[in-house]
């Protein structure tokens, strides 16, 4: 039996594609709402933060220094006050993937110090396999790998101390303002399921 063309469109009939259209312009339009407050929020919080790091910083050390305040902390910021419900914000990916990552790094650094290019690319490489194998995945552990061995010659020379201070106190004033500002209005932080995630 020949099927009418009018309610078929190849095998899919019009009545389901034009269903998946709609839900699909559903979608796009939930994703590209502006929502003043959840902003104003992800700026509040991101703001406190970043500016609490750097202030601890500029309390202690002159600004070419720069110890507490890492780049990454900023990668860190878009996920943990921007995209709160993702898995890679989590307090477990949070902090792992730095503590885990800046541990790698500085290991990396003291058994090839003089070899830049491995160095930097073990030790992404290393930190990125480390935090798949247990589920602490945060993107911008990475670039704290590579800190360890490309930044200034205070970092490389803090040696293990840099795994506690800038990475792990800096992660965990990051964290604070995170439950603060992430659990204010709708918002919830971490997500309920956080410490079982499979990432």
């Amino acid at each position: 039996m020949l099927r009418n063309k009018r309610y078929f469109c190849g095998k899919m009939p019009v009545k389901k594609i034009r269903r998946h259209y709609r839900r699909a312009r559903y979608v796009l339009y939930r994703e590209t709402l502006i929502d003043a407050k959840e902003h104003v929020l992800t700026f509040l919080g991101s703001f406190a933060g970043i500016g609490g790091i750097a202030l601890l910083n500029s309390k202690y050390f002159v600004a070419s220094d720069n110890l507490f305040l890492l780049a990454s902390f900023g990668a860190s910021s878009v996920l943990i006050y921007g995209i709160i419900n993702s898995p890679l914000a989590q307090p477990r990916n949070l902090i792992g993937g730095h503590v885990i990552s800046a541990l790698v790094g500085v290991t990396i650094h003291k058994l090839i110090p003089g070899e830049v290019w491995l160095a930097c690319a073990l030790s992404v490489s290393i930190s990125i396999v480390l935090m798949q194998v247990t589920k602490t995945l945060h993107p911008p552990g990475g670039a704290t790998a590579l800190l360890a061995n490309m930044g200034s010659e205070k970092i490389k020379s803090m040696g293990y101390l840099f795994v506690l201070t800038p990475v792990l106190s800096g992660v965990l004033i990051l964290l604070a303002v995170a439950l603060i500002f992430n659990n204010l209005r709708h918002r919830r932080y971490p997500h309920k399921s956080w410490f079982r995630k499979k990432l």
